[in-house]
This record gives structure tokens, C-alpha cells and sequence, in this order.
């Protein structure tokens, strides 16, 4: 994880040496209609108010305005499938993708039906979703050394999932292969009934994003013991990181960003990508960001570009490392 993050910074610090396009080249290039922000979440999701708060950010810089398109089902592969095969490759229609659809679905899923290298070309990464390692209120432990002990004393560990494939999925696997613990995913239908299920001690832990965990932390409903970014989170500032637990190999996050159709022709991107990075930019955007729980983490088409390409090969890794069956 070290290594992907120097890299990352390196990236960047060489994309902010490049001119975005001006302001007049950049709007002479974008369409006159309304832009297209496709998502494969439902309403209300950590997907959607990043995707809202964005849209709302670019309505300055997109005088056609910006439309909220949620597409939801599949995992997000409705959406993905949708901007890679059918919408128009002309600036109007954009995927708000996310490391689950970008990254993991090539080594989880048997028959995907889009290529992310080849059907999409970058535009700019968003943000980031760290994750926070939360426990039943009522175990018996009050860090992530006691939960150790306390785990290998027990059979099995049962750790909720918001399905099978996700970020949560593979952080509970990558948890037993660091640590020896003996854990079992359990795959519930959404992040609501995970949440439900680690709140009343069905299950005994759960990854799930510091946004979403934070209130229940807060409560006292909920132990977190770790979380996953690379810096402790502000949201829960107490909570230690993995990395500072010994535990560098579960450091990983859940990274949102916006691809548009591989044929999109390049001025329209470079326009797009001018458009999006100057909203980003702005510091009443990112405090917002941050109040949602998100992590900024504005970076162009190329750096962007090439963070995809590390994760797909990171969570094939991984993928192969549980044993994971792909999904047919």
C-alpha cells in the first residue's frame, strides 16, 4: 500500500505541472446539452450524495447543466454497462464509477459485460471512502489487539458483507489471511442490513465506510477498533489505521471517479477533465466532501488512468488469494 501511494503522489505531483485547457477552449469544447452523471447506486447512497455534491460543484462551468442518473442493480453493472455500450460518446453522458466496477468486477465476475481498460477512458478521480472496522458494542474488547485474542479463542468469526464481490467482502478475507483469524463472510443484500446485522451481534465485525459507521461509533452502538486509510480519519480522528496496527496489507479504500466512453474525442475530455478539476479545486466543495465523509482525491485523466490500472492488478491479487469464485 506504501508503494501505490508514493506512486500516486509522484502522479500527481506531475500532473499539476500540466496546463489544464483555458477556460474559453475548454467550454468551446463541451456539448450544449445537459451532462449525464450516471450511477449504478440508488438514491440516498454514499455513490450519490458524492455524486450530488459534484454535480452541483460543475453547474458554474457546464451552463447546459448536470443530471443525476441512478441505474442502480447489478453491483453497479447496469451503469457501467450502460455508459460503455450505449450512451452517446459525444461529452453528455459520463459513469461516476467506483473501484468495485472499475477495478474488482474483472476478477469477480465470469462474463463481465464491459471491459473498464478498453470501454472507458478516464476523465478524473473524485474522492476516496476509507473504511472503518467496527465490532458489536457489547464484545468484549476495546482495541484491535484484544479483538485478535479475543477472535482466536473463538471457532469461527462471522463478518457481515454488503455482498459478495465488494470492498467489504475482501477486506473480511484479507482480515483472516493477515491475522489467522478463522472468518466466515456473511453476505447481506446491502450495507443496511450489514449494519444491522453487526448492530444486534449477529455477526462479529464488518468493514463498512467511515461515513457510514461514524454515527453508530459516535452513539456508542458500535466499537471501531481500526480503519483503513492511509491517515487516520477526521470523522473519527481516535480510531488508529491499520498500517499503525501492524497491519499495512489491510490498508484499502473505496475510490470513486468519472470515465466517460472510450470514443469520446479527446478535446471534449481534456475539456471535461478542466472542467471537473477546477470544481474540485474549490474549498467549499471539499469541505463538503469531507463532512460526508469522503476523502478528496482530485487527480486528472492520467494519473487517474493509471491508479485503475494498479487497482485492477492489486484486486486480482487479491481476488485470486480468497479463492473467490467468479460470479457467472
Amino acid at each position: 500500500m506504501t508503494t501505490r501511494i508514493a506512486g500516486r503522489r509522484a502522479l500527481l505531483a506531475g500532473a499539476a505541472l500540466l496546463p489544464l485547457a483555458s477556460p474559453g477552449a475548454a467550454r468551446a469544447a463541451l456539448p450544449d446539452r445537459p451532462l449525464r452523471l450516471v450511477l449504478g447506486f440508488a438514491a440516498g447512497s454514499g455513490p450519490d450524495v458524492l455524486a450530488r455534491l459534484v454535480a452541483e460543484a460543475l453547474k458554474d462551468a457546464l451552463p447546459a447543466g448536470v443530471v443525476v442518473d441512478n441505474r442502480p442493480g447489478a453491483g453497479g453493472l447496469i451503469a457501467a454497462q450502460e455508459v460503455a455500450r450505449t450512451a452517446p460518446a459525444d461529452g453528455t453522458a459520463l459513469l461516476l464509477g467506483e473501484v468495485g466496477q472499475l477495478a474488482m468486477a474483472p476478477s469477480t465476475y465470469a462474463k463481465l459485460p464491459y471491459d473498464p481498460a478498453r470501454d472507458f477512458a478516464a476523465v478524473a478521480e473524485l474522492a476516496a471512502a476509507d473504511f472503518g472496522f467496527v465490532v458489536p458494542a457489547a464484545l468484549p474488547v476495546d482495541d484491535f489487539a484484544g479483538y485478535l485474542a479475543w477472535g482466536r479463542a473463538q471457532r469461527q468469526l462471522s463478518m457481515g458483507t454488503f455482498g459478495a464481490g465488494t470492498p467489504g467482502h475482501f477486506g473480511a478475507a484479507m482480515l483472516g489471511q493477515a491475522t489467522g483469524l478463522a472468518v466466515e463472510p456473511v453476505h447481506f443484500r446491502s450495507t443496511g442490513d450489514a449494519m444491522g446485522a453487526v448492530l444486534n451481534g449477529t455477526v462479529q465485525g464488518m468493514f463498512g465506510t467511515v461515513a457510514v459507521v461514524a454515527p453508530h461509533v459516535k452513539a456508542g452502538r458500535l466499537k471501531a477498533l481500526a480503519v483503513t486509510g492511509p491517515a487516520r480519519s477526521p470523522v473519527l480522528p481516535g480510531v488508529p489505521t491499520m498500517a499503525e496496527l501492524g497491519q499495512p496489507a489491510l490498508g484499502f479504500s473505496a475510490w470513486f471517479g468519472l470515465v466517460a466512453p472510450a470514443a469520446t474525442p479527446a478535446p471534449v475530455l481534456a475539456a471535461l477533465e478542466a472542467a471537473v478539476l477546477r470544481a474540485l479545486a474549490a474549498p467549499a466543495l471539499v469541505a463538503k466532501l469531507q463532512e460526508a465523509g469522503f476523502r478528496p482525491a482530485a487527480a486528472g485523466s492520467a494519473a487517474f488512468a493509471a491508479t485503475m490500472t494498479a487497482e485492477r492488478a492489486r484486486w486480482a491479487e487479491v481476488v485470486r488469494a480468497t479463492g473467490f469464485k467468479a460470479i457467472e
